[in-house]
């Protein structure tokens, strides 16, 4: 067959699949024409077609490229899998998260192939010792996928890992490297959980508590399950703000206090400081519960005890200066008047020290109670000190009110008082000032009732007295004394004078009592009674007593043997406790014997039955000193404090002396007291004898010694060292005498 004329169809190259019938010998051209035609058209719809397709497949291509450049660009591991679990497309982040798997990622390949192979090289230390195991669970995972979950790599991260299924049963991955954020719940959790203060973390919505630590479930009483069917509202005891409400940039605030309720029903103080987080997942709030129920206790007890008496519960001084300024302002707008009482217990301290301290402290709040019970509603009580009291009366309209008040409080008090099977009698004084009269500011009235008392202790102990303008006055004079007795003491310029004390038997100078002097410089001599109860009331005894002891220590060691002088102690000089190195530094420091050294005290002294009193006063004695009871006879009990110490001395005091020769009961007193003192060895020393027939019955009577202005008044120490010098003479010259008519 010839080979323009084949018997087989062939194939047109340019359009593989379709078949053309061979070309035949061109018919004539009107034949020929429109076949032509139609063949053009089909060649130019294929290559169209082409074109189009290898434009779509650039188009897709470039699509592509753009897909993978935007997962590149994601901060999170992206990973497409077809139905049958193999890669399609991945992106940076992915490989880099497993790295140690990278080389393995390829279009077709089966991830389960690559979890084997990545099992094999250890990447997953959770597969280690179950590995067939691991890889189905995980590939259930994955076809299955539901929640999110994590996975742990060799190099230490946790990877978080969330799949969804495609429409086309394909499957999207997402993956975020959660390492860094479970280091900080780590963290957390260490500071959560094993915290020892409560701390909850609560849902800002609706309050719900989603969070406890053990130190809150043992504080509060509830278990874990308990707790989180609370919310944050069934614990308050009260309503009040949210610790977070307030300013939305600020997520940490400062401490809000709260009280809550325990699960017992037990009411706590609570500091709560707030920090708002992110807990599994949703808005919370951290809440650290500071129990400051104790402090909250303890603070309430520090304001309590500044404004009262911790022995008693009364107000104190501060308390009551408040309530008096309420009362004087309510006052002034009704035209009303306030009384202040002070009261004071009389002879308190005895109280003390014969029954001790414990019984006395009962006693006080015995006597708050009994003046409580006394009392209106409207008036207050308060403890000033130990042992006085202030009332504030108010709604006074007479005078009358604030008597009727007084005589009730003093027959309160004087009723006995039973404390620990001892009946206890006292008595007490009080001190009045009436605002407006007295005073219209609280520290004015406070001041106008106790020189009040002060009077009332002096004139009307047992009694009540009313402020008096006259009062004020001498209180400024004793504040002045007080200023200027300071000064003097500072310079020294205080000094002893002294009194000579009379040998009855032989009329010669036996000793010297020494009376403290002080030479003003614009008023002359000040009298002892104007300055020694003001230096008793301020301490400044003490250093007034020491300077006399020392200068009459000093003045006596140049007097003749065996002339003795006598130095009057004070009371407190003895509660000072070092009274024994007092003296006998002064007697080292001026070289006189302890046996020329008399010091006188009073019963005053002894009321108080101190052991310690009664201690020094041995002491002394033993040192040789020799102790004088002075102003015998005006006290309480002298006898008994004959037998509590075995004085050297009795002084009979000026006031049994003074008339004596005209009375009949004044002789029988001296008589008794003289024939005392014979019977227990004591010298007796009469006070105060002015005439000469005071000083005959005196010596008809057998007393001893006698001082007074008959024989000479105090006198500086130069006259005394004269005195003493020319009875010395006196005394040559009769020896002399005798001598020649011996001889």
């Amino acid at each position: 067959m010839p080979p323009d004329r084949p018997n087989k169809k062939r194939q047109l190259p340019s359009h593989p699949g379709r078949t053309f019938k061979p070309i035949r010998k061109p018919a004539p051209q009107a034949k020929w024409k429109g076949k032509d035609r139609r063949i053009a058209a089909d060649i130019t719809e294929v290559v169209r077609k082409r074109a189009a397709a290898e434009a779509a497949m650039a188009e897709a291509r470039k699509s592509h490229e753009r897909l993978r450049e935007a997962i590149d660009l994601l901060p999170q591991g992206i990973v497409f899998l077809d139905a049958e679990g193999r890669y399609i497309l991945w992106n940076k982040k992915y490989a880099e998260i497993y790295s140690r798997s990278a080389d393995l990622f390829k279009p077709g390949v089966r991830m389960a192939d690559t979890l084997r192979a990545g099992v094999a090289r250890g990447d997953y230390p959770e597969a280690v010792g179950r590995e067939e195991e691991w890889i189905a669970e995980r590939m259930a995972k994955l076809h299955q996928p539901g929640e999110c979950h994590e996975q742990l790599i060799s190099d230490g991260r946790c990877i978080q890992i969330e799949e969804r299924k495609t429409a086309d049963g394909g499957i999207i991955g997402l993956r975020i490297d959660i390492t860094e954020l479970k280091r900080r719940e780590s963290s957390f959790r260490l500071l959560f959980d094993s915290n020892p203060v409560p701390m909850i973390v609560c849902a800002i919505d609706g309050e719900r508590i989603i969070g406890v630590n053990d130190a809150a479930v043992e504080h509060y009483g509830y278990s874990p399950a308990e707790f989180r069917s609370l919310t944050l509202r069934d614990l308050q005891a009260f309503e009040a703000d949210r610790p977070w409400d307030g300013d939305p940039r600020a997520d940490e605030r400062a401490a809000r206090t709260w009280k809550h309720v325990r699960a017992d029903g037990t009411l706590i103080d609570l500091a709560v400081y707030s920090r708002q987080l992110t807990y599994d997942g949703e808005p919370a709030v951290l809440l650290a519960l500071m129990d400051i129920t104790e402090r909250k206790r303890a603070e309430m007890r520090l304001a309590f005890m500044a404004q009262h008496d911790g022995l008693t519960g009364l107000p104190n001084r501060n308390s009551l200066r408040k309530r008096l300024d309420d009362m004087l302002t309510h006052t002034r707008r009704s035209d009303g008047k306030v009384a202040v009482h002070f009261l004071g217990i009389d002879n308190f301290k005895a109280v003390n020290d014969s029954l001790g301290h414990a019984i006395g402290d009962k006693l006080l709040r015995s006597i708050s109670r009994r003046l409580r019970s006394t009392l209106r509603d409207d008036d207050v009580i308060g403890r000033l000190n130990s042992d006085e009291f202030a009332v504030l009366q108010s709604g006074v309209e007479r005078t009358e009110d604030i008597v009727l008040l007084a005589k009730r409080l003093l027959h309160a008090i004087g009723e006995p008082f039973l404390v620990d099977g001892h009946s206890v009698v006292v008595s007490a004084s009080i001190g009045i000032a009436v605002a407006p009269g007295d005073g219209d500011e609280s520290d004015k009235l406070f001041m106008s009732a106790d020189m009040a008392l002060t009077k009332a202790k002096v004139e009307a102990r047992g009694g009540y007295s009313f402020f008096e303008t006259g009062m004020d006055a001498r209180a400024q004079t004793r504040r002045k004394i007080e200023f200027e007795l300071r000064q003097a003491l500072q310079h020294e310029v205080l000094r002893p004078h002294y009194q000579p004390l009379i040998g009855l038997s032989t009329g010669t100078i036996s000793g010297c009592e020494a009376l403290v002097r002080w030479p003003h410089p614009e008023r002359g001599m000040v009298s002892p009674a104007d300055f020694i109860p003001v230096a008793e009331e301020t301490g400044l005894i003490n250093p007034l007593g020491l300077q006399v002891l020392r200068r009459a220590c000093l003045d006596a060691a140049a007097w003749p043997d065996p002339v003795r002088v006598a130095v009057n102690l004070s009371p407190l000089q003895f509660r000072v406790g070092n009274l024994l190195t007092t003296v006998m530094d002064a007697l080292k420091h001026s070289g006189l014997p302890p046996k020329r050294l008399e010091l006188e005290i009073t019963e005053t002294l002894l009321l108080e039955k101190s052991s310690q009193v009664i201690a020094t006063l041995h002491a002394l004695r033993a040192l040789g000193v020799r102790i004088s009871m002075d102003d015998f006879g005006t006290g309480y009990s002298s006898l008994s404090y004959l037998r509590s110490f075995p004085f050297d001395k009795i002084k009979i005091d000026q006031s049994f002396v003074r008339g004596l020769c005209a009375n009949h009961e004044l002789q029988a007193i001296v008589r008794s007291i003289i024939s005392l003192g014979r019977g227990l060895g004591v010298t007796i020393t009469a006070e105060g004898v002015e005439t000469e027939a005071e000083l005959n019955w005196l010596r008809s009577e057998g007393c001893h010694e006698a001082q007074g202005f008959l024989f000479s008044p105090g006198r500086p120490n130069d006259e005394i060292a004269a005195m003493l010098a020319a009875q010395c003479e006196s005394a040559d010259a009769a020896a002399l005498r005798m001598a020649s008519r011996v001889a």
